[in-house]
């Protein structure tokens, strides 16, 4: 289970380096895709990542709305490998998309992870506090069975 936010660079050549906790965990290898309801990537372990293929290959290739998500999901999906030092080459398309400079955040969602912008981060972070906030009357049935 991946979980916290840690803040992480990004160097000239578009490297990352995986975190020290997490790359034993990710030695399998690793997928990076956008991140489908913000401007990040979501990193996946290669198991959770077949996971998900799987999912994919079941959504249909007529109704427009799958194939939306297969078309972006799989387009932008890439396996990259760890090198010697930890790190992982991000291509210049997810760079591109998820706004990435230098100062990122990776941060641990159970099954994966996301890549954002460190100023993109905050901003996201200080907007789901106000919503939660304002937002509490109106619960998933999930959300109000959570015990936090």
């Amino acid at each position: 289970m991946f979980s916290g936010a840690t803040s992480v660079n990004l160097d000239s050549k578009g490297r990352l380096a995986i975190p020290t906790r997490y790359r034993e965990a990710l030695a399998e290898g690793l997928v990076c895709t956008i991140g489908l309801y913000h401007t990040c990537i979501t990193i996946y372990p290669l198991s959770e990542w077949l996971e998900l293929e799987k999912q994919l290959a079941t959504l249909s290739s007529i109704i427009e709305a799958e194939r939306r998500i297969k078309r972006l999901i799989l387009g932008y999906a890439i396996e990259c490998k760890m090198d010697s030092a930890g790190r992982i080459l991000l291509p210049s398309s997810l760079r591109n998309y998820a706004k990435l400079d230098r100062s990122s955040m990776f941060v641990g969602q159970s099954n994966k992870f996301e890549l954002w912008d460190e100023a993109m981060w905050n901003q996201q972070i200080t907007e789901d506090i106000a919503t939660l906030v304002n937002d509490s009357d109106k619960l998933s049935d999930n959300l109000s069975k959570l015990m936090i």
